[in-house]
């Protein structure tokens, strides 16, 4: 199911990547790479579909393992960023990966990474390990990709104003959201949400 496939690869992001990342490196910034995700400092660690890639070249299959196992694996100590934020993804090391789904989750991330640095070439889009979304902010709004929450449990793209908007393209309580396989150009949707945005 996705809720599970969302749930392992949130874990991994911040149990295995952002978390040894922030302890090593001191930020918990993750990126969109390769198919997949990464960190942006050491440990040099990279989430695909299947596997977790180690300094660039190390393959540590993620199939009918824990995130500890994983980890461990790698060589690095499981866990969350602490005392950074209140929410997360509710991951354990104990918790056995799922990632039925996790090609849907993926292309979504890389391509709402395309379309975010189209949108603004001067802005780094970022993976954050504690919602599980891709965004950057421009003008006071937000514009990004998540993987799935309880509002909407599958990957979709959003535009968030930090000022509530009114008018019919703002169809959520924090400002505008489409499933992403209902948007065949999200670069088309996150300027109409800039335009829309900017009319006030």
């Amino acid at each position: 199911m996705t809720h599970e496939t969302r749930r392992s690869l949130h874990g991994l992001a911040e149990l295995v990547l952002a978390g040894p990342q922030y302890r090593a490196s001191g930020t918990i910034r993750l990126r969109i790479v390769g198919g997949g995700f990464a960190t942006v400092a050491a440990p040099d660690l990279r989430v695909t579909a299947d596997a977790l890639v180690v300094g660039g070249e190390r393959r540590v299959a993620l199939a009918g393992r824990t995130l500890g196992e994983v980890a461990a694996e790698a060589g690095v100590e499981p866990g969350a960023p602490a005392e950074l934020y209140p929410d997360g993804s509710g991951a354990a090391p104990g918790d056995w990966l799922v990632l039925d789904r996790a090609e849907e989750i993926l292309a979504a991330f890389v391509a709402g990474d395309a379309a975010l640095r189209a949108l603004s070439a001067q802005a780094t889009p970022v993976l954050w390990p504690e919602h599980f979304d891709l965004g950057i902010s421009l003008d006071e709004v937000n514009y990004g990709v998540s993987a799935g929450d309880s509002a909407i449990g599958e990957p979709y793209a959003y535009v968030g104003p930090w000022r509530a908007r009114t008018g019919d393209f703002w169809n959520m309580p924090f400002g505008a959201a489409h499933p992403v396989r209902e948007l065949p150009d999200l670069g088309a949707f996150f300027e109409q949400g800039r335009r829309r945005a900017a009319e006030g």
